[in-house]
């Protein structure tokens, strides 16, 4: 049997792919934020192609200026729920912030996705980056970037220990002698913390995986360290592969400090694709998606990762303005790059936000250079592996019947699935229950 290491996969269900303005594509579907349908075949694509999860973001504030798929769009719990009655196999990930949630609440959440998938439930845990989300959950201000990874952690820890509330085989369900369960493996939490109170135990039994799979999105200094301490799994996004090796040795790093091995924790680089029949399709492709988008649409998407700062009262053609603190307590280590980005390179206001809104795909070619790309972040350890955004409505599809193909037949993916569970797709081992280990 071959030892070789295998990369994983994953897809975003963002929309209409490609850019905040792909809704408008000739072969777009419009409505695709929520429309079910689409959102089924996509699912379903994604596990033809073997692929271990489909991944479903969110966000908790918008305004008239926010990226049309924000305004309109499901809540990942109730989608994935619902997907997980048209698939077998492919893990189901969603975004919950911890900090506008209760852990007790988005536990049995959770779990109830595990069980209605039979283990196919991830959590991507969030802190919620807007300053805006505040306004709707009656709090008078939004927590500061490292705050709120300090509530992540304890809300972590209490989610863990409600998982933990029920032995595998606590419900005997014993019709004869009308035992339902065994109450020597009922264990209540009892949690008394900073931030929570949270007695347990949870009133839904242990999930088919243990618990659900905990992703963790961001390449912040904090973010990294809740990762560490607790996921199974990081979303992130680097431009370069020498940048990707970099937070991939320090996260590894990390994890050894906290006592956890190396493979314990996959790392996923978010990544667009455009594949193509040649350089000039693939060309003809991207600008036929970059086209749609304005200026003054650009102007307002990178707005928001800047706390929704209002760009159009700079001069467009002058340098990237100075910005101080804004972003900060936001999408921190996006807001970085996009600052150091435009200063190394001298970068305009227009060319800033032209690139944020309609960046080109890092990954592009022929479905063999696509391949080759993957390959090399791969083997290079840039990646454990990849979440694939589409650079245009019509790629992923494109990717799965042309792509994935080429990675099976280098030995670099899977052919079938190893399992029924998300676990099993990772190769992750189950977690002990912590009251009995």
């Amino acid at each position: 049997m071959s030892t070789r290491r295998q990369l994983r996969l994953g897809t975003i269900l963002h929309g209409a792919s490609g850019n905040m303005s792909a809704w408008r594509h000739p072969d777009a579907q419009a409505d695709a934020s929520i429309n079910f349908e689409f959102a089924k075949s996509v699912a379903k694509k994604a596990e033809q192609g073997k692929l271990d999860f489909i991944f479903v973001a969110d966000g908790l504030f918008i305004n008239e200026k926010s990226i049309p798929h924000f305004l309109n769009r499901f809540e990942p719990i109730t989608l994935l729920s619902a997907l997980a009655t048209v698939t077998e196999h492919l893990g189901l990930v969603g975004t919950l912030s911890t900090s506008y949630s209760e852990p007790f609440t988005v536990a049995r959440q959770f779990a109830s996705l595990d069980h209605l998938s039979g283990g196919r439930a991830g959590w991507n845990v969030v802190t919620s980056p807007l300053e805006g989300s505040a306004k709707n959950f009656s709090r008078q201000q939004h927590p500061d970037h490292a705050l709120r990874y300090r509530i992540a952690d304890e809300y972590l820890t209490v989610a863990k220990g409600l998982w933990d509330s029920w032995e595998e085989d606590a419900f005997v369900r014993d019709k004869a002698s009308g035992q339902f369960f065994d109450p020597s493996k009922l264990h209540t939490p009892d949690h008394h913390g900073d931030f929570f109170q949270v007695q347990g135990p949870l009133n839904i039994g242990r999930t088919p995986q243990g618990r659900p799979v905990l992703f963790q999105a961001g390449a912040s200094e904090d973010g990294k360290k809740l990762a560490a301490r607790h996921a199974d799994a990081i979303f992130t996004h680097h431009p370069t592969v020498e940048e990707a090796q970099a937070f991939y040795q320090d996260v590894k790093r990390q994890l050894v400090e906290n006592g956890r091995q190396p493979g314990d924790l996959h790392i996923f680089q978010g990544v667009s694709v455009i594949v193509g029949s040649s350089a000039d399709d693939v060309e003809r492709q991207y600008q036929q998606t970059a086209a749609l988008v304005s200026v003054e649409d650009a102007l307002n998407y990178l707005g928001r990762y800047f706390d929704h700062h209002d760009f159009s009262q700079y001069p467009l053609d002058g340098p990237f303005p100075a910005l101080g603190d804004i972003g900060q307590n936001s999408f921190r280590s996006t807001t970085d790059e996009i600052k150091r980005n435009a200063r190394e390179k001298a970068l305009t206001l227009r060319q800033v936000a032209l690139e944020a809104a309609t960046p080109r795909p890092l990954f592009h070619g022929t479905p063999e250079q696509v391949a080759d790309g993957l390959q090399h972040w791969f083997e290079q350890g840039a990646a454990d592996g990849f979440i694939i955004n589409g650079g245009t409505p019509v790629t992923f599809p494109h990717f799965v019947d042309q792509v994935v193909p080429l990675l099976q037949a280098r030995g670099l993916f899977r052919t079938e699935y190893p399992g029924k569970t998300l676990r099993d797709s990772f190769g992750l081992a189950q977690p002990a229950n912590q009251f009995t280990a």
